[in-house]
């Protein structure tokens, strides 16, 4: 299969993308130097040939929609909106909604598969992550994916974290510098460290 063929800083054609994709959604663990391994090694390494050049010169907003359909593979919903500088570890497990926004310094690691719903609001400097590692120090080096989900409507203030496999609901709003260790209830607040409810709406 054409995911063997793989030579350091090519580009990753569009089966191996799909092995690797549907992989990561496995949630299958990764072992470190695997053939797996050093496709998510190659797709880190496309990731960052596209943001370094869609951070280092701003030219228009369609300008940067452009480049993150090219990052993400796809075409972006309607009214979807980014203001770079963004970064992502690979960009192929990312899917948004129509009219979601993601405002700048936002990072998100994708590989365990990110989802955002319509009209969700992604504020400054937010984190996204979906891997963990083995934590047998043996296996240290491996890495478990885990998807994170957010509803429609919800609302990341800024300077959040959201960690690997959780999920936050429609409507729901995490305030400002929380880290979301546990799902999120639709339509509640939550905030701190760990993030717990405030209320609900």
């Amino acid at each position: 299969m054409a995911k063997s063929n793989y030579e350091d800083g090519a580009e990753l054609t569009q089966e191996q993308i799909d092995y690797f994709v549907a992989q990561m959604d496995s949630g299958a663990e990764v072992e470190a130097g695997s053939e797996l391994h050093r496709l998510m090694t190659a797709a880190s390494e496309r990731a960052m040939r596209i943001t370094s050049r869609m951070n280092a010169e701003f030219n228009s907003l369609s300008d940067t929609r452009a480049q993150l359909e090219r990052l993400f593979n796809r075409p972006l919903p309607e009214g979807v909106g980014l203001f770079p500088p963004f970064t992502t570890d690979c960009g192929l497990n990312t899917h948004l909604g129509e009219g979601v926004f993601i405002n700048a310094g936002c990072r998100f690691q994708d590989q365990g598969g990110i989802t955002i719903g319509d009209r969700a609001l992604i504020g400054h400097n937010c984190v996204i992550a979906t891997l963990n590692h083995n934590m047998d120090p043996a296996k240290r080096a491996n890495l478990l994916p885990a998807p994170v989900r957010i509803g429609a409507d919800a609302w990341l203030g800024s300077n959040v974290t959201v960690l690997p496999g959780v999920t936050i609901g429609e409507g729901a709003v995490v305030a400002a510098g929380a880290v979301v260790t546990k799902d999120v209830a639709p339509r509640t607040v939550v905030g701190g460290v760990p993030a717990k409810v405030i209320k609900q709406l």
